[in-house]
């Protein structure tokens, strides 16, 4: 064919013909030279387009052929045929109708739109993926298909959204809503944050409410091959799924859509390894990634060997991600051992504060509340505070004195997330007991996030599983620089504790006072009474 036309009536007429005469559907591949590469016999619903080796390189570039398919049944372009479009990169599909007596009849195409001109469903459905046209008959259609393909490249090398980050793989997101979908979704706007946190560049998300899980995939078969489709159009690399994959449904996912697979514990996992510093967190974040990956190891050479010193596979641990079983055993051994001899040497220093007669007093709560900032702003000090997610992993301790000479020691520990995996509290256990050791326990919440109750549901559940449910709290209110002063009072009513911004210190005094009288209940109680001595 002449190298400017899509489709010629001669070309068009003699695949037709063909079709027709065998009952079945042809398809041809036709490179931009004009010539046809290779001609494809299907059956009477579709054709199976053959392995096709690496697409052309380079961002926005497509593969250099074009699909032509004859229908016989009066159908129009299927969701094969869009499939195909997508996932081989194809520069165009076209279909043509054979008619009864061999003739071409009508014709429609499809190629695929950058993401800037695809626009999302009136009920937030996601957009088309793909521009279809229709022409009555293969006669008269002049357009310039050098020229077509030429702008279509260009648009996609220059589309924003496909623009890559230095250093920072591409990622959607997907949840699974059981019922709850606006839970699932500020679930998944946390799990952007971790995404982000983690070092990966989101470009999507997706949400599927079902009744139950799908015991393959977590999401649908077919909403997972839309994700696929949805991965080859945004240029994404990898796959997160909000919750815990099993280890069938991990190798399941990988090996369906050939993309890296991680799920929420390996990204909370991975983050405490970027954050690791002292010889104990990196023991333990080893630990707690051995623990996971141990009932995976039979999956990883397909399901994770791509996660090899990647988001999900880097830290301690990034180098035990192919021992066997055996060898993981007398790894996990001797971690915990390590971890029990450095676990010794803290229980010492606290068993040496209970000796001074020192109260202690743990700073929990979620995730960026303002733990460690509060430390700072409570005893003057600069430790590390930053506005992300976990950047605390190692307790830090403070000493802060009252007034007549009272004197507590304040310790800030690791931040708690939703669904915090199992393997971090049982490797971070030695850290923890840092809280259940305490005299007193001082919750900090972030009083501006909407998730508020969640986030304090979260921290409880941890609490009971550390078996410090008992132990006296008290509720920090913090960050209400960022709260309308209107609504105060309702938070204070709601939630009781105190209200303070650890950044402007607004709200410092009550919380000190509110510690002290915690702490020293009876002597402050004797104080306040007339004619008794403090």
């Amino acid at each position: 064919m002449p190298q400017a036309r899509f489709l010629t009536p001669e070309l068009a007429r003699r695949l037709t013909e063909v079709s027709r005469l065998a009952g079945r559907q042809v398809g041809l591949l036709v490179d931009r030279l004009g010539f046809v590469d290779k001609v494809v016999v299907g059956d009477a619903h579709r054709v199976f387009i053959p392995e096709l080796g690496r697409a052309r390189a380079g961002s926005g570039r497509f593969r250099g052929l074009r699909l032509i398919v004859s229908h016989l049944r009066g159908e129009g372009l299927t969701k094969d045929n869009l499939t195909d479009l997508t996932l081989l990169r194809l520069d165009a599909v076209i279909v043509v109708q054979a008619l009864v007596d061999g003739l071409p009849g009508e014709v429609e195409y499809a190629h695929v739109l950058p993401p800037e001109d695809t626009q999302p469903g009136p009920d937030g459905e996601p957009a088309e993926m793909w521009r279809v046209e229709t022409r009555p008959s293969v006669h008269h259609w002049d357009e310039d298909f050098l020229a077509f393909i030429q702008d279509l490249e260009d648009r996609f090398s220059h589309a924003e959204r496909l623009q890559r980050v230095e250093g920072a793989e591409r990622c959607i997101l997907i949840g699974v809503a059981l019922g709850q979908p606006q839970a699932a979704r500020h679930s998944l706007e946390e799990l952007e944050r971790l995404a982000e946190t983690a070092g990966l560049h989101v470009v999507d998300r997706a949400l599927q409410i079902r009744r139950k899980p799908d015991n393959r995939y977590l999401v649908g078969k077919g909403k997972l091959q839309d994700l696929l489709l949805r991965a080859m159009h945004l240029g994404a690399d990898v796959l997160v799924f909000d919750g815990e994959l099993a280890p069938s449904q991990l190798r399941n996912i990988a090996t369906e859509t050939e993309l890296s697979v991680l799920d929420r514990t390996q990204l909370i996992l991975d983050i405490f390894a970027q954050r690791a510093t002292t010889k104990e967190g990196k023991l333990q974040v080893e630990l707690a990634q051995l623990r996971y990956r141990k009932p995976r190891l039979a999956i990883m050479p397909t399901a994770m060997s791509r996660l090899t010193g990647g988001i999900g596979g880097r830290g301690p641990g990034e180098t035990k991600l192919e021992i066997n079983r055996r060898r993981a055993d007398e790894r996990l051994d001797r971690l915990r051992t390590e971890l029990k001899k450095l676990g010794k040497h803290r229980s010492m220093r606290r068993d040496r504060r209970k000796r001074v007669g020192l109260p202690l007093v743990s700073i929990v709560g979620y995730t960026n509340a303002g733990k460690s900032t509060l430390l700072n702003r409570m005893t003057n000090s600069a430790v590390d505070a930053e506005d992300k997610l976990f950047a605390t992993l190692d307790p830090t301790s403070r000493r802060m004195r009252f007034p007549e000479e009272r004197e507590v020691i304040l310790t800030d520990t690791v931040g708690f997330i939703r669904e915090l995996p199992k393997e971090l509290v049982e490797a971070f256990r030695s850290t923890l007991e840092e809280v259940v050791e305490a005299d007193l326990i001082l919750h900090v919440v972030d009083a501006s996030d909407e998730e508020i109750d969640t986030h304090i549901a979260a921290v409880e559940e941890v609490l009971e599983r550390l078996g410090v449910a008992e132990t006296p709290r008290l509720l920090v209110l913090n960050k209400i620089d960022q709260v309308d002063p209107a609504t105060w009072p309702e938070l204070k009513q709601r939630y009781g504790g105190v209200l303070a911004s650890a950044v402007t210190g607004e709200g410092l005094e009550s919380v000190l006072v509110a510690v002290e009288r915690a702490l020293f209940r009876e002597r402050a109680a004797r104080a306040a009474q007339p004619g008794l001595e403090a």
